[in-house]
């Protein structure tokens, strides 16, 4: 799988965040459930100072590695982290990622790629690692989206 090595600086992200773990499907119940409530509660609307409507996942707080307990936040980019807003804040910080371009059918191809991932990047930092859903698409299967894993 192909990926491009890009360096970039820190940001923010804010939103809300779960604990949980990959063993035995753990983390596709629960931040499936995180995507419900982003959605249903409009989270989008009530995050002060994004910077767009692209939506970030940002895995951060490992534990360990991807075999451990990390925190899944989901939110916007804005412009400073904030305080007393009721929203969860995760530095996603400088330094270098590899992205990937999860291809095929969405949102499958998305897990996929961090099958991917964890078996084949040794080189991660586990501090955050994100993904990118890029805003405008015309429906859900056509939503752009990026990943990013922090590496050394």
């Amino acid at each position: 799988m192909q990926y491009i090595l890009a360096e970039q600086e820190k940001f923010y992200v804010a939103g809300i965040a779960i604990k949980t773990i990959n063993k035995d499907d753990q983390s596709s119940k629960d931040i499936g459930g995180l995507w419900e409530r982003f959605m249903s509660e409009n989270i989008i609307e009530k995050i002060p100072g994004k910077l767009s409507d692209d939506i970030y996942c940002v895995y951060t707080d490992y534990e360990s590695d991807h075999n451990d307990w990390y925190r899944a936040v989901i939110g916007c980019r804005i412009d400073e982290p904030q305080i007393n807003t009721g929203l969860f804040m995760a530095l996603v910080p400088d330094g270098n990622y590899r992205r990937y371009k999860p291809q095929g059918q969405f949102p499958d191809c998305v897990a996929g790629t961090w099958r991917h991932i964890w078996d084949n990047c040794s080189d991660r930092k586990y501090i955050a690692d994100y993904d990118l859903y890029k805003a405008g698409a015309n429906s859900f299967e056509e939503t752009e989206t990026e990943i990013y894993v922090g590496v050394v």
